[in-house]
């Protein structure tokens, strides 16, 4: 146990601890050689027990010392001692977030500019290979700036992110060998909780939730316990936004628990410079052929307060561009139909399922499906208005038929369909929890299929995706669909285009189906 008083290396004397981590203790200390007053971090002892853990400590910090980056904390050098190794960093004056917010909610835009300061840090830490994993208000120093310096106009406090420690563990577990939760469970992206943390869309998901509690003054997703908290992470909606005003947008696009669904970190920083400069942002899933962005004007809105503050509206745009009217759609539909209806002799049986897509067998919720993996994708079918009546398919031949897509719906690259995705499940989870998971998305759509999503290129791999089949002449008939059964989240239903193509990747469509601001990339 270090006191305040002992000198560490024989030149870094302690005064006083600042707080603790997820991976150590940081401590006020002064260095006696240069006379300046330093943050020194204790990595925990029982995460470097491991002598792999401790290089992977060891490393990252090194990477983080070569980052010269005005938003993330600056490491000064590393004292590699036994029985743990000490972080030197920079002493940042100010407070925390975590302090700040304590006096008080922030405004949109606020939180916007202190956002867009965490997430350059963030992007620099990406593109140096290096997570954080942690990030929270604790974690985000605010640093007060003079009105000349790069805090902002007024002097406002810029933004400096620090505690990388628990990033070092990338590959390892997130307990310790004493089964405690290494970071903070209300701020974990559900993906990592299922033990998937390569993607740095996950450290996206934390600062989304700590942008939620800056307006909101709420955290949205913190339980009595910790696992409570966690069950919460993985399962529970997150609660719409309702003091949020302009940032309302952005806090739905990064909470969703898809992490392909996301945006990335340029489109988020578009986004909240919108907010920033006073506007609101329309998320639009990135794509080659999308529209971009509307935004229309916001109000400067006041300070809001956690006990009373009307729920913004923002304005709709008219119109948006790109959006195709109804065509000659459903007249090519019936004259199919009719042509198909006199050549055959028996029932006409239309179906999605081709001989290369996945199938579910077993008794409604019984957990018991089956799957073969796709080889070719499942071609496009024309959607039947009227509940299908045909006999099964061992008492009349089957007869596919394939419309010709409406003008501008037709993929470049592949033909596929889209449906209506319900759920998300890591293939490491297992076929058991698999089954739950569709027994459980039975109870309120019977229908549900799963597919492995490593099968088809436009989605993303690693996944069990459980889905709605359809079929649906578009992603807003997918949303329609859902919608009929009480699933009007992001995180309940969203619809995906299934292909083999990667240039699908992008064809999204999210909640709500009547939502007119251009959320759908394709109509």
């Amino acid at each position: 146990m270090n006191a305040p008083g002992e000198l560490i290396d024989g030149r870094f004397e302690l005064i006083e601890p600042l707080g603790s981590g997820g991976m150590g203790t940081v401590w006020r200390a002064r260095d006696t050689v240069l006379h300046r007053e330093v943050a020194l971090k204790a990595v925990r002892p029982d995460a470097s027990t491991s002598d792999a853990v401790r290089e992977r400590v060891l490393r990252e910090a090194r990477a983080l010392a070569r980052l010269n980056h005005p938003h993330v904390v600056t490491v000064h050098h590393i004292v590699d001692v036994r029985p743990h190794p000490w972080i030197v960093m920079a002493l940042v004056p100010g407070i925390s977030l975590q302090d700040r917010l304590s006096q008080g909610s922030l405004t949109p835009r606020e939180a916007a500019r202190i956002g867009r300061q965490t997430l350059s840090a963030l992007s620099a830490a990406h593109a140096a290979g290096i997570q954080h994993r942690d990030v929270k208000p604790a974690n985000v120093l605010l640093r007060p700036e003079s009105p000349a310096g790069p805090g902002g106009p007024g002097g406002a406090p810029s933004a400096v992110l620090t505690d990388f420690g628990i990033a070092a563990l990338q590959g390892s577990t997130s307990l310790t060998a004493t089964g405690e939760l290494v970071g903070s469970p209300e701020f974990i992206a559900p993906e990592r909780v299922r033990g998937h943390d390569d993607d740095p869309a996950s450290d996206l998901w934390s600062l989304g939730l700590v942008l939620y509690v800056c307006v909101e003054g709420v955290s949205p997703l913190r339980r009595a316990t910790t696992l409570a908290t966690l069950a919460a992470v993985l399962d529970d909606p997150v609660p719409p936004p309702v003091r949020s005003g302009p940032l309302a947008p952005v806090l739905q696009a990064l909470l969703v628990r898809d992490p392909a669904a996301r945006p990335d970190a340029a489109r988020l920083d578009a986004m909240l410079a919108q907010v920033e400069s006073g506007t609101t942002p329309y998320w639009v899933q990135p794509t080659s052929t999308a529209q971009p962005p509307v935004s229309v004007p916001w109000p400067v809105p006041p300070v809001p307060t956690l006990l009373d503050s009307p729920r913004p509206t923002a304005p709709q745009p008219t119109s948006l561009p790109g959006r195709r009217r109804p065509g000659r759609a459903p007249v090519i539909v019936a004259a199919i139909a009719v042509a198909v209806a006199v050549t055959a002799a028996t029932a006409l049986v239309l179906t999605l399922r081709g001989s290369g897509t996945e199938t579910t067998g077993g008794a409604k919720g019984s957990g018991g499906a089956t799957s073969t993996a796709p080889t070719t994708p499942p071609p496009r079918t024309t959607p039947s208005t009227t509940p299908s009546t045909a006999p099964p398919a061992s008492a009349a031949p089957t007869v596919t038929v394939t419309a010709p897509a409406p003008p501008g719906d037709t993929p470049t690259a592949s033909s596929g369909r889209w449906i209506a995705q319900l759920f998300s499940e890591p293939v490491g989870s297992g076929t058991d929890t698999r089954d739950q998971r569709l027994a459980k998305v039975r109870e309120t759509v019977p229908e549900a299929e799963y597919v492995r999503s490593d099968g088809y290129a436009s989605l993303r791999p690693g996944y069990w995706v459980i889905y709605a089949p359809g079929p649906f002449a578009d992603g807003r008939a997918a949303l329609a669909f859902c919608a009929e059964r009480g699933r009007t989240t992001a995180n309940t239903c969203f619809a995906r285009y299934l292909s083999t193509s990667a240039d699908d990747f992008g064809l999204q469509c999210r909640p709500p189906a009547s939502d007119p601001s251009g959320r759908c990339t394709r109509p």
